[in-house]
C-alpha cells in the first residue's frame, strides 16, 4: 500500500524525503503515545517492528518515562507481545545515573521524587534513597513523573531545592500521554510546582530533547546521525532531540501532538505521519 499525500506532512519533497528515509539504518522509537497508548498497543506496531527487521533496520525503544524499572518495561513490552532485551531500552533513569556518576561522582545520598521502581534502579546503582523524615542533607535532589507522589514529600524536596542542593529533573514532559479520561501530571509540572514553590529551576533537566539521550545508541550501532531516526510523538522533546543531535525526527499524531499543533510548528518537523504504520510503508518506499 502506498502512502498517500493525506499521510504525512514533510519540509521535503517527496523524492528528497525518500532519499533521507534511504540512509536511516536504525529506528529509536518513543513508546507512550508512539508505539502503544497507556496499556493498548497500537495495531501497526507489531507489523512495524517486523518489517523494520526483514529491512534489515535495527530499532530501540527510548522514553523520558522513568517511573518504571527496566525489567518492568521489558516485562511490559513483553505482555504486549514485543520481545527485546535490557540493551535496547535506554530511560531517563539511566540518564539521570549516568549524569550523577559523571557530575557528583562522590554523592551518595540522594532525596528522590520518583516511583518505588525508579527509586529501586537508583539503589540498584549504589545510591541511597533518603526518606522525608531525614535531618541529613542529601548530595542530589532528583525530581521525575512520580504516580506515587506525596504532598509531605513534595514539601520535603522544596524544602532541600530551598537550601541549594544540587536539583536535577529526569525529563520536562509536562503530561503522559493516556488512554484513561485523566490527566498525568509529569515531571515538567511537577518542577513547575517546585519553581513556584522555591524560585528554583533544575539545575539541569534530562531525558529528550537532551541529544545525549542518542548517543549511546550512535555509539553501540557505529552510526552518524544521518543514519538514525527518532520517532515521537511530541514535537518538544522528540523532535527536538533529534534536531539537536542532528539526526532525522519523525513526528507521530497517534500520542499528545495534534495535526492542528503540528501544522502550526515553527520549525516544522522533517517528518509529520499519522502513526508509526505510514513511516514504515514510506520507509519501505524508500527502498525501492
Amino acid at each position: 500500500m502506498m502512502t498517500r499525500p493525506e499521510d504525512y506532512r514533510s519540509v521535503y519533497a517527496r523524492e528528497e524525503l525518500l532519499e533521507r528515509l534511504r540512509r536511516i539504518r536504525h529506528v529509536a522509537l518513543d513508546m507512550d503515545g508512539t508505539i502503544y497508548m497507556g496499556t493498548s498497543l497500537f495495531p501497526c506496531t507489531k507489523p512495524f517492528l517486523a518489517s523494520l527487521r526483514e529491512m534489515g533496520i535495527g530499532y530501540s525503544f527510548l522514553t523520558n518515562n522513568p517511573s518504571r524499572s527496566i525489567a518492568a518495561y521489558l516485562e511490559k513490552l513483553a505482555g504486549l507481545g514485543i520481545e527485546a532485551t535490557r540493551e535496547e531500552m535506554y530511560t531517563t533513569t539511566l540518564a539521570a545515573i549516568d549524569y550523577i556518576r559523571a557530575h557528583y561522582p562522590a554523592a551518595r545520598r540522594l532525596y528522590l521524587l520518583g516511583t518505588p521502581s525508579m527509586i529501586e534502579e537508583f539503589e540498584a546503582a549504589g545510591y541511597e534513597s533518603c526518606s522525608e523524615e531525614s535531618d541529613r542533607e542529601p548530595d542530589v535532589v532528583v525530581a521525575a513523573f512520580d504516580l506515587t507522589l506525596r504532598y509531605e514529600r513534595l514539601c520535603r524536596a522544596a524544602w532541600w531545592i530551598k537550601q541549594g542542593v544540587p536539583y536535577i529533573a529526569t525529563n520536562p514532559d509536562r503530561v503522559c500521554p493516556t488512554d484513561q479520561p485523566t490527566v498525568l501530571v509529569d515531571c515538567g509540572s511537577i518542577c513547575a510546582c517546585l519553581e513556584h514553590a522555591t524560585g528554583r529551576r533544575p539545575d539541569i533537566t534530562l531525558g529528550k530533547p537532551d541529544p545525549n539521550m542518542l548517543s549511546g545508541i550512535l555509539a553501540r550501532h557505529g552510526l552518524q546521525p544521518d543514519r538514525i531516526a527518532m520517532v515521537g510523538d511530541r514535537i518538544y522533546t522528540d523532535v527536538q532531540m533529534a534536531r539537536n543531535a542532528g539526526a532525522m525526527g519523525v513526528l507521530v499524531l497517534s500520542g499528545e501532538t495534534t495535526d492542528e499543533v503540528a501544522a502550526a510548528a515553527d520549525p516544522q518537523p522533517p517528518l509529520t505521519a499519522q502513526s508509526i504504520e505510514v513511516l514504515g510503508r514510506l520507509l519501505r518506499e524508500a527502498q525501492g
